[in-house]
């Protein structure tokens, strides 16, 4: 599996919440389990960690853990 980097436009906006990803630490995300689609970039971890919690891609994900 390869990918190519690229390095988005300078006006690039925050698939979260919609700010310049350059106006503050950004990341790009990109899935990989079909075809490498095209990358997606969030301002910060806040904004990836807020997306990943109110699209639930969490859920159901961990191992198992009883106490």
């Amino acid at each position: 599996m390869s990918t190519t980097i690229e390095t988005p436009d300078v006006d690039q906006s925050c698939a979260y919440c919609g700010c310049a990803v350059f106006d503050h630490d950004p990341i790009c995300v990109r899935d990989c389990t079909d075809d490498c689609g095209s990358p997606t970039y969030y301002c910060n971890h806040g904004c990836l960690s807020a997306h990943i919690d109110a699209a639930g891609l969490a859920e159901g994900t961990s191992c198992e853990w009883s106490p």
